[in-house]
């Protein structure tokens, strides 16, 4: 890995590494090295340097939210009367655990949001008595997602 200005340069053993830990994070080092054919310290090392260059932004555990009942995905515009409401409203999104991503756009809306509902009742009862209720929120526009057809990271 090589570091210029702004950008970072992976040799192929660096991609191999991510590949696989993108795949599954829970990828043992050593079965990693056995791939290569080199050390397991020398992948952790390896890591290590992605880590610290900011590349790997950490490892999670990701769930299904329908499992837990949560079948319906909204992406939801929302209109700030103000531009200098935006920390004050992303704030108060932070505090409905259904918000699960937070954008500062261009365009007409000043934030977007992708929100997590049991259902369409659930998904009223949000926007009606949580998010259009945050001050400073003129109006939303909301985008109800019928089925995720793409989920990925950027490739490498």
């Amino acid at each position: 890995m090589k570091k210029t200005k702004e950008q970072l340069t992976l040799d192929g053993i660096d991609k191999i590494i991510l590949r696989e830990l993108m795949t599954n994070a829970r990828t043992p080092v050593q079965e990693i090295a056995r791939q290569l054919n080199i050390s397991g310290s020398a992948v952790h090392q390896r890591i290590k340097k992605l880590e610290d260059a900011g590349l790997i932004m950490g490892s999670f555990l990701k769930l299904n939210p329908a499992s837990l009942g949560y079948t319906t995905t909204a992406y939801i515009g929302v209109y700030l009367d103000k531009a200098m409401r935006n920390p004050e409203a992303v704030a108060q999104l932070k505090k409905i655990n259904e918000v699960v991503e937070c954008h500062y756009t261009t365009g007409d809306w000043s934030i977007l949001i992708k929100i997590m509902c049991k259902n369409n009742e659930h998904l009223m009862q949000l926007l009606n008595h949580k998010i259009q209720s945050i001050e400073g929120v003129s109006r939303t526009e909301t985008f109800i997602s019928l089925h995720q057809q793409i989920d990925r990271q950027i490739n490498i």
